[in-house]
């Protein structure tokens, strides 16, 4: 099953982008701003905009979460928008 979605983030409070699944799941993540200094924050439950990854402007990434696993993102500055497509098989 393929899905897609895009999300408007904000940079106070986190939102969750991929739901648990119980099978594993590969994440295409797209950073969808252009301009410098707009980073989208990546991680479990508790991201912060200072204890997590980040996508740079344009930047794309692909994880590989397990069952079980769901992620979540914040933005800075606020209302960014972050591009997710998430491939699994059910």
């Amino acid at each position: 099953m393929i899905t897609n979605a895009a999300f408007t983030l904000s940079n106070t409070v986190r939102q969750q982008v991929v739901n648990p699944s119980t099978m594993p799941q590969e994440v295409h993540l797209h950073n969808q701003n252009k301009s410098s200094n707009n980073y989208i924050y990546i991680g479990n439950s508790g991201v912060t905009l200072t204890n997590s990854i980040h996508l740079d402007p344009g930047e794309s990434k692909v994880l590989h979460l397990m069952p079980g696993d769901s992620l979540h993102a914040l933005s800075d500055p606020n209302g960014l928008t972050l591009g997710v497509l998430t491939i699994r098989q059910d």
